[in-house]
């Protein structure tokens, strides 16, 4: 009977990781399932051949019997007998795995812990199949939406196209009101399709924010303010959009352009939650047009500071 070099079969070291050997593992199940590969006995002797691995390298029990069992030197294609150990004979399960792996993890073979001398036996089928009918859930995915504050602001709905192995495909979403920068909207069963009948992943839609009407800087809002130079010189108000409406803003005497007027509490967030604040940034501009009167009062000015 010969070893099965099951680290070698999945291509992992011996000393890989699960999360290593899982994803490993669902990389080549994919890559040679029989609905991928219609007809192709290799691809199905392959497939089967993995499954096998990644039935004892992904039980961590199983697996650590099996690395005892390795540690005596039946590797690289080597022969193993049972008969050397008092095993003349086991009962094949028919599970589709080879003799070997039914010599030591299938019903009615014997257990690596005899040959040690301790006993015990366990079963089952790989993470993601059913009964040995090979189904595989589909893969999670993810796509990047780009979007303004004012749009998760107010909880829009949004339709954008993402370009999937597939195809193209045109997804409609609403935005959660507050949602933060990287957060994360899961679509269920929008994801990868699923192999031999297996449910398919999900799709999670990853929120990235560039600037709109605000600016978003954690949870603060940044908002520009355009004001007289006479304004920002003796001071005043001003009537502004907010994320709550329309507000007067007050603008003190001697504020220089880039300079900012915070208002507590309206920034960013869920409404009726913690928020940010809203920061309003001054910039001071001239008007396009004067008439003769603030000419002259520009001319007048133009004096006093010479």
């Amino acid at each position: 009977m010969e070893y099965k070099d099951y680290y070698k079969i999945l291509g992992v070291d011996k000393n890989a990781s699960k999360d290593e050997i899982k994803k490993r593992y669902r990389k080549l199940a994919k890559k040679y399932h029989p609905d991928t590969n219609p007809g192709d006995k290799n691809a199905e002797a392959r497939f089967k051949e993995i499954n096998e691995a990644y039935e004892v390298l992904g039980d961590d029990e199983k697996r650590k019997k099996y690395d005892r069992f390795g540690q005596m030197n039946f590797q690289n294609g080597m022969h193993f007998d049972p008969s050397q150990f008092g095993f003349y004979e086991f009962k094949s399960t028919h599970n589709g795995f080879s003799d070997f792996f039914n010599m030591f993890f299938g019903d009615g073979g014997i257990d690596i812990d005899d040959i040690f001398g301790g006993f015990g036996r366990t079963r089952g089928f790989p993470k993601g199949f059913s009964n040995g009918s090979m189904q595989m859930r589909g893969d999670d995915i993810e796509a990047e939406l780009v979007i303004t504050p004012e749009e998760a602001i107010e909880g829009r709905e949004k339709t954008f196209s993402i370009r999937l192995g597939s195809g193209t495909r045109t997804i409609s979403v609403r935005i959660p009101q507050g949602i933060p920068e990287g957060g994360k909207i899961k679509l269920a069963g929008q994801g990868n399709p699923g192999f031999g009948g297996g449910s398919n992943g999900d799709l999670y839609i990853v929120v990235r924010f560039r600037e709109g009407k605000y600016k978003l800087e954690g949870n603060d809002l940044i908002s520009k303010l355009e004001v007289y130079p006479w304004t920002a010189a003796l001071g005043g108000e001003a009537k502004m959009q907010s994320p709550d409406g329309l507000i007067q803003v007050k603008i003190p005497s001697g504020i220089q352009t880039d300079q900012k007027i915070r208002i507590p509490g309206k920034g960013y967030g869920k409404k009726g939650g913690k928020r940010g604040d809203l920061y309003i940034q001054v910039k001071i501009v001239n008007p396009r047009h004067l008439n003769s009167e603030q000419k002259l009062l520009y001319e007048q000015l133009r004096k006093t500071a010479l």
